[in-house]
Parts: structure tokens; sequence; C-alpha cells
């Protein structure tokens, strides 16, 4: 398996874009066929009204500032979504290294989060390490019981790829991989220098095919709030709102809370009642 860098680089993101698009999606003419897949590299300049050897040193990833007018040019040119271009700004403007300090539940929100039952509510960390999680997330997610003993946190996408409960029970199982890898490329692009990121992103293209297969293509998608529906035949049919909260001063730690439906919370409260007995 050729190693893939866990790195994250402007110049890859733009190559990834353009060559997934092809010139009649752009309305540009096609002259036969293509040694490789996309638009060239001049093609992608001609629609962002910009040189072609600018950029060319834009993929190249040489020591070029571009403004947020090229930047907002070649987002138009290679049909970049919103959450697309969030991630092209923060590529071309990266945050100064700063030390990354280790993140702590505090009780308030500690408290809230057990206050939740029966709505499932779990607290992430940077690179998706679990830092807390209430019972009803102990039930419906398969976790160990909480405890702040406990030195080995799950991690959020780990448990994803590798829990065979979870493939079982959605049938869409590598869709939703898909778009968790998505959303996790756009976090790690707010932590491109820390460790655990990018020792999980080695981890995860070692034991997961479907994470190996889906990097390399650069798909970023920002968590938003949506609706959830699943099975599981320990508790039958369940339905939430899907709920991510961040604090101003703590950005790296998600709280993210499944509110159920009155029938899925009347079957966990019932379940919680007995769990653990």
């Amino acid at each position: 398996m050729d190693e893939i860098s866990s790195n994250i680089s402007l110049g890859e993101f733009l190559r990834a874009r353009r060559k997934r698009l092809t010139p009649e999606e752009v309305g540009l003419p096609s002259y036969g066929r293509r040694r490789t897949p996309g638009l060239r590299r001049e093609e992608v300049a001609q629609l962002a009204h910009i040189g072609t050897s600018w950029y060319t040193s834009l993929e190249q990833d040489r020591d070029v500032s571009p403004s947020v007018e090229v930047l907002n040019s070649l987002a138009v040119a290679l049909r970049l979504t919103v959450d697309e271009r969030r991630y092209l700004y923060m590529l071309a403007k990266p945050k100064e290294s700063r030390e990354e300090k280790s993140l702590e539940v505090s009780i308030g929100i500690e408290r809230m989060v057990r206050s939740l039952e029966p709505n499932p509510a779990v607290i992430l960390g940077r690179g998706w390490d679990l830092l807390m999680w209430n019972k009803a997330a102990e039930l419906v997610f398969r976790l160990p019981a909480f405890s702040k003993e406990v030195l080995g946190r799950p991690n959020w996408m780990r448990r994803f790829l590798t829990d065979s409960s979870l493939r079982a029970n959605n049938t869409d199982w590598g869709a939703k991989a898909q778009v968790m890898i998505a959303r996790f490329r756009a976090d790690y692009a707010h932590n491109p220098n820390d460790i655990r990121f990018k020792e999980l992103i080695k981890e995860f293209m070692h034991i997961s095919e479907l994470f190996r297969e889906t990097w390399p293509r650069h798909d970023v998608q920002i968590a938003a709030d949506c609706h959830k529906h699943w099975n599981d035949p320990r508790i039958g049919e369940m339905e939430f709102e899907h709920l991510v909260l961040q604090q101003p001063n703590v950005p790296e730690m998600k709280i993210m809370i499944y509110t159920a439906s009155t029938d899925t919370a009347v079957r966990l409260q019932e379940l919680l009642g007995t769990w653990g007995q």
C-alpha cells in the first residue's frame, strides 16, 4: 500500500477538486479523449481569470499567498460547496501553530450531559476521542461505562470504522462513513499540526479500506444539525434530531446531542431502568 501523507495541502485539495470536474460541467469544449480525468490546469486558470503559471504555483504549494478575490474565483471555478469554500480558506490562510492544551470537561457541561437522559449525548475532543458520555449513549452506541479514570477512551471515528454491529445495523453504512470521514477532515483542517490527529489518520489508513479510499479524495463537510434514523435489534427503530454544540472558548470540543422522538424516548427510558442490573 502506498503511504499517503496526513499533512494538509492546498495544492492537493485543488488537484482533487479539479480532477472531479469535466469540461462539459463547467461549460468548456472537450476535444477528444483525455489522458487524465478532470480539467486541465489552464482550464481552471481560465475559469478563475488568473494566470496559468500562478495557478500552477498554487497546486505545487509554492510560497505564494492568494488573495481573498483569487480564492473566491477559484471556489466558483471549481464549483465548491459552502463547506469546501471554508476548507479552501482555512488551507490558504492557516492559523499559527499553537501549543495544544488538554481538554477538560467542566462540571457544568458534565451535569448537563447527564441530565439529558434518556437522550444520548457525547462529548468529543480533538481527533474525536470521547471525553464523556451519558448512560443513554452507553446503551444506544454500545459504549463502555463512563469513568474519569479510564485512560484509553473510545474514539468516535475508530468505532464507526471497526464496529461490526454498526455495519450490520446500517444498510447505508458506507455512505454514512464517507460523510463522517469528510467531517473528520474538516476538523483536521482546524488542527493541522496536532500529533494525535496525525497518528489517528495513519491508524485509520491501516485498519480501514474505506478510509484509505476516501481520505485522498479531500471530500470535506461541516457537521450540521440533522435527522437520524436507524435500527438496533436490542432496541428497535430509533429516531433522533442530531445537534452539535461548541463552546466559543473551546472550539475543539464538540457536544453531540441526540434528541429522541417520543416513542424512542419512552423505549430508552424503560431500557435504562434495567440497564446494568
